[in-house]
């Protein structure tokens, strides 16, 4: 990806979270990236065309953390919260630290837009990821009961949506804000984390 491309993404996410989806102008992105509104027109067709790549590019960076955690699947068994924390924890804290993508990337996932988009997109670099919800399925059976796009709903609803709150202010970044995000969102799973007889016994 081009220097020039890169700074457009950029400046779209800032944008969007100045304007909204709806609101943002190519004029106002091209104004953030101290450029023309020709220039964004050379590298992409129109605005939605920019939204979804600006998603697309938000969307693989919060996938790659998972590229980048030790996990050791015999903690799922022993300690399954302590497991889920670990996998949880920087991703919750990517959102954090990233303000005007994790702004965009709720606006954009919330949108009608989103809805056709998410038909046909690519996921496939969540990988990692899929890998570690299968050890996870494999220990835990009645995860496999959950519809599995409810389970991540859910998972990136709570992540994402609290962050937004912490990043807007609303919230403070701090540990006990992290703790009671990671219990609510728990609460949801506790009942479809239970190991197994078979299982326990070899403990």
């Amino acid at each position: 990806m081009s220097d020039t491309r890169k700074k457009i993404i950029s400046a779209t996410i800032t944008a969007v979270r100045q304007y909204g989806l709806e609101g943002v102008r190519i004029q106002n992105i091209s104004d953030y990236a101290g450029i023309t509104p020709g220039a964004v027109y050379r590298h992409f067709k129109g605005k939605d065309e920019l939204l979804i790549e600006c998603f697309t590019y938000v969307d693989k960076q919060a996938a790659d953390i998972f590229n980048h955690i030790r996990f050791n699947p015999l903690t799922i068994i022993s300690n399954p919260a302590k497991a889920i924390r670990r996998l949880w924890q920087p991703y919750f804290r990517f959102w954090i630290k990233h303000p005007d993508e994790t702004v965009f990337y709720h606006r954009f996932r919330d949108s009608a837009f989103f809805y056709e988009f998410d038909k046909t997109r690519d996921a496939s670099y969540f990988g990692s990821f899929a890998k570690m919800v299968r050890a996870f399925r494999s220990v835990f059976p009645g995860l496999v009961e959950i519809n599995q796009d409810m389970l991540w709903l859910h998972v990136l609803t709570v992540t994402v949506l609290y962050a937004k709150y912490v990043v807007e202010g609303v919230l403070p970044d701090n540990r006990n804000t992290e703790d009671t995000v990671f219990r609510l969102m728990m609460t949801g799973l506790d009942g479809y984390l239970r190991t197994p007889k078979k299982i326990k016994k070899c403990l």
